[in-house]
């Protein structure tokens, strides 16, 4: 990790939102502090003091991709990791779980939402295949989305931990 500052360690909550067509919805952003970075990653982030992170995960969806769920609506939590990664030059190691939900429809909406750190990172909301995550030429978020996702898109009710991971 970059810098001398101190990480900022903190609860978040992401979504796997699967449409009709088995795609899932993904984030493109970069860093502006690295512009030649870029990456796709799930909708979600921290939690709001004294929020649950299913509650956070349906915000954080609506936030970033105007997309509205009820937090029952998710099903999960079906991951829980920690990672450990440096954005705008800061240090983070984020406590996350996740969730999985379905759309009937594969609209990509536009939220205006978006907090001003949001505003500057965020280049695209779309969805993708699994063919098209599993090659993209950038870095994805969490890495474990270019392996099969049998074990989110057919929930069985088992929560994986998969660790602590550096990205």
């Amino acid at each position: 990790m970059t810098g001398a500052w101190a990480p900022i360690e903190r609860e978040g909550a992401r979504v796997l939102l699967l449409d009709d067509f088995g795609r899932l919805l993904v984030i493109k952003g970069h860093d502006p502090h690295e512009p030649t970075r870029s990456w796709w990653f799930t909708p979600g982030g921290g939690l709001d003091p004294g929020e649950e992170p299913r509650a956070a995960a349906a915000r954080e969806l609506l936030e970033e991709t105007g997309h509205h769920l009820e937090p029952h609506a998710l099903e999960g939590p079906v991951w829980e990791r920690t990672a450990v990664f440096d954005f705008m030059s800061r240090p983070y190691i984020q406590h996350e779980t996740f969730f999985v939900a379905r759309l009937d429809s594969c609209t990509v909406l536009n939220s205006s939402a978006l907090t001003e750190s949001e505003e500057e990172t965020i280049d695209e909301v779309t969805w993708l295949t699994h063919s098209e995550l599993a090659v993209a030429a950038i870095e994805v978020f969490p890495a474990r989305l270019r392996e099969p996702w049998d074990e989110f898109s057919r929930w069985d009710g088992v929560t994986r931990n998969l660790g602590t991971v550096e990205e």
